[in-house]
């Protein structure tokens, strides 16, 4: 038996020197479970020092609670510095119940580092782009989440103490988890006057009493207790604001927007990340992740706001590639689910001038067990979660013959100190929500993929002098022709629009520019005249587009073409006259 253990011990020494002569470097994260607030912070640490040529991990800022929000830096210095080259944000877990966000994240930071120098695709996407990666956003409700007791909804909030009941205190009223399993569910008691009875096919679902109908229980809500005396349950429970109300784009007060927060930023650890934001003008690119409803939404996010449609043609090229990448999914503006005031995807849009998507990430109508899924189920009375009865005991079935019953917890029997004898039951944490993790693998690939696709369209400007044409005795006349071979415009209709920051610029250097401007029609040499300093050009360049430009210079010797841009590369090319 020693013979044999030393022998696999040889061989192990012999592969791992292997590979650690070719500069193989493993990094051996998993995707097809969640990780803990404590554990996501490791793995960033893992990949920042496996891959320490292309990364920088840094501190933001600290939330609520003290704990550290970390963002991975993805650049290859070798092809540019970080602020010279389009820059790629992701975020997730904006809200503390949204784990699977953060997974998304984690995710696509390990794909692009590990395939690196493998897949040539990738190669060239790390090489191009910079990546600016916030796998959790609301650290504090991410450890509370799956630290704590909670419903699949709880701990989504900044943790800043709100007096949700006006008592004068602060979160002092819960939900409690009575039986101390590590989740919240549901309490009911017998009540023959009761508003529900129990379904005939699966005594776990309760449905409606019809009029005149016996009833046989009343549902109490979530497990919990009177912890403040005032004869109520539940009704203070954690925080409330809401990290995707507090931005600083049309941001309105609590009457108009739930969870709004006193002023905007009022969250420190998102005012942190809005100073980081601002560090980083070349970003152009923004996904914000979200945990529920297999959505990609764009801008605007209340209706009366205009958008350009220029713009609006920008996001169909992720937005619409989207949908072929992550089937099942819808592709609408924001409004389209329920207008909101002070989002972070506005507030990127508005006033950064960064194309920028909310990725909800979930289905739970892919929780199925039946033959055919195409054919609908029946619709009819509503059970206790005001879902049709069937589509309850399909998730049902689902849970006890796919998930061998890890998502739904049974009725058992309960003391409680105010009602006696109750049941609690009912879904768990890691449920409805949240994908079991034996679907989290192609849910992240896939939603990481459509990352993917806006890093490869971020704008890829070349530069060429197309004609030059002597057209008197030290007079030339020089087209030059600025191509984006990529889907994002070099900015916004709206960035230019708004004023948001300086537009790009091609400058002429080494002659004297008599004239210079756009060409209109090339094939009537017609051409938009700068009538100052003709040799600096304002302009951008849209997608799949370009922008040619005529100049007149006097003199001989080396002519230079400078395209500068804050979210693009930077282009130069000269020649002699």
């Amino acid at each position: 038996m020693k013979s044999y253990i030393l022998f696999f011990q040889l061989i192990f020494i012999v592969i791992t020197s292997f590979s650690a002569e070719k500069g193989k470097i493993e990094v051996p994260l998993r995707f097809d479970r969640y990780y803990s607030y404590d554990e996501v912070t490791e793995a960033l640490q893992v990949l920042h020092k496996a891959f320490p040529e292309f990364t920088k991990l840094n501190v933001v800022g600290k939330s609520e609670e003290g704990r550290d929000i970390y963002a991975l830096t993805i650049n290859n210095p070798k092809t540019g510095e970080e602020l010279s080259k389009p820059g790629v944000y992701l975020d997730g877990n904006i809200h503390g119940n949204e784990i699977q966000a953060g997974e998304v994240c984690l995710y696509y930071a390990n794909m692009l580092l590990t395939k690196y120098g493998e897949n040539d695709k990738v190669t060239k996407v790390v090489d191009k782009n910079v990546h600016y990666i916030i796998p959790v956003v609301n650290v504090d409700g991410r450890f509370h989440f799956l630290a704590d007791g909670n419903t699949p909804s709880s701990n989504r909030s900044i943790r800043i103490p709100k007096d949700d009941d006006g008592d004068g205190l602060s979160d002092e009223d819960s939900p409690d988890d009575l039986d101390g399993d590590g989740s919240i569910t549901q309490m009911r008691i017998l009540d023959p006057f009761g508003s529900y009875k129990v379904d005939p096919e699966d005594k776990r679902i309760l449905v409606r009493v019809k009029p005149g109908e016996k009833g046989e229980y009343t549902l109490l809500g979530l497990e919990g207790i009177d912890n403040d005396g005032d004869g109520k349950l539940n009704e203070d429970p954690e925080g409330y604001l809401d990290a995707n109300r507090n931005w600083g784009y049309n941001w309105m007060p609590s009457y108009v927007q739930s969870g709004a927060g006193n002023f905007p930023f009022s969250g420190i650890g998102l005012k942190a990340i809005n100073d980081f934001i601002v560090a980083r003008p070349n970003i152009i690119m923004g996904f914000a992740f979200h945990n529920s409803g297999g959505m990609w939404l764009r801008v605007p996010s209340e209706k009366t706001i205009f958008i350009d449609p220029s713009d609006i043609a920008a996001y169909d090229v992720i937005g619409k590639e989207a949908l072929k990448i992550t089937p099942g999914y819808v592709y609408q503006p924001s409004y389209d689910l329920y207008p909101t005031y002070g989002d972070f995807d506005s507030h990127l849009y508005f006033n950064f001038g960064v194309f920028s998507f909310v990725g909800e990430l979930f289905q739970r109508e892919q929780e199925t067990y039946r033959e055919n899924i195409n054919k609908p189920l029946a619709n009819e009375n509503e059970s206790q979660r005001g879902m049709p009865t069937e589509q309850s005991r399909e998730l049902l079935k689902f849970n006890d013959n796919v998930v061998q019953g890890e998502l739904f917890k049974e009725w058992k029997k309960f003391n409680h100190p105010t009602y006696g004898e109750i049941e609690i039951g009912g879904w768990v944490k890691m449920s409805s929500r949240l994908p079991h993790p034996f679907m989290l693998p192609e849910l992240v690939h896939r939603n990481a993929s459509v990352v993917f696709i806006a890093a490869e369209n971020t704008p890829e400007i070349s530069m060429e002098v197309f004609e030059v044409k002597k057209i008197g005795k030290d007079l030339n006349q020089v087209r030059v022709r600025l191509q984006n071979k990529k889907g994002l415009p070099s900015m916004s209709a709206n960035a230019i629009k708004a004023k948001l920051y300086p537009q790009d610029l091609l400058k002429v250097t080494g002659g004297k520019v008599v004239a210079g401007g756009r060409i209109t029609d090339l094939r009537i040499n017609k051409v938009t005249y700068k009538e100052k300093k003709p040799e600096i050009q304002y302009l951008s360049i849209p997608g799949y587009g370009v922008a040619e430009y005529q100049f007149l210079i006097e003199g001989k010797g080396e002519i230079t073409f400078h395209y500068e841009s804050l979210k693009a590369k930077d282009s130069t090319t000269s020649l002699k006259l």
